[in-house]
């Protein structure tokens, strides 16, 4: 059994790797620790922060974490965050990514976290794409996998639409001569 998440949220970080000058929030159930000192768990809370983007996140995950490969939900809400960073991708077990009260201006930027074929719930909004035309449609059909998004259930009928008015739009851009996306 794993332990509860490793909280650093309201440590009022600027980067994430400040995080590794920073002790853990403790809860109700204690943090368990192996016998390097790393902790037992596959969550990290680093919310409410000021961090605008994830360089050094996986030392961080190295310094904290006895399985860092392993993590499987990540908790980046209220920062500052413009972008998605590659780093994330990398994140192989990654189940469930919080990015929700940041500053993600470009709905593409989701597109990147594809490669996650274990990402099944997202939150994003309260982000600038938020209030992008197609929004919502475009987040599930990048993330085909995707069992809930901004704490509402993805339905089947919203992936089947999401697919087709992706569809759509290709048919459009190869009418008027622009090449198929990759």
């Amino acid at each position: 059994m794993y332990s509860p998440p490793v909280d650093l949220s309201f440590k009022d970080l600027n980067n994430v790797t400040g995080a590794m000058l920073e002790v853990p929030r403790t809860g109700l159930r204690p943090l368990r620790t192996n016998s390097k000192n790393k902790y037992l768990s596959h969550s990290l809370r680093i919310s409410n922060n000021n961090i605008t983007n994830l360089v050094g996140l996986e030392f961080v995950l190295s310094h904290f974490l006895a399985q860092p490969s392993m993590l499987g939900w990540l908790d980046l809400s209220f920062n500052k965050i413009t972008s998605i960073d590659y780093v994330l991708c990398e994140l192989k077990e990654l189940r469930i990514l919080y990015l929700h009260g940041n500053d993600i201006w470009n709905l593409f930027e989701v597109n990147k976290l594809g490669k996650l074929s274990h990402l099944h719930t997202i939150t994003l909004h309260g982000n600038v794409i938020e209030n992008t035309k197609g929004y919502r449609s475009h987040v599930i059909w990048a993330l085909p996998h995707l069992k809930s998004m901004d704490f509402s259930t993805v339905i089947h009928q919203e992936k089947v639409f999401a697919k087709m008015c992706k569809n759509f739009k290709q048919v459009k851009k190869e009418e008027n001569g622009v090449p198929p996306d990759e």
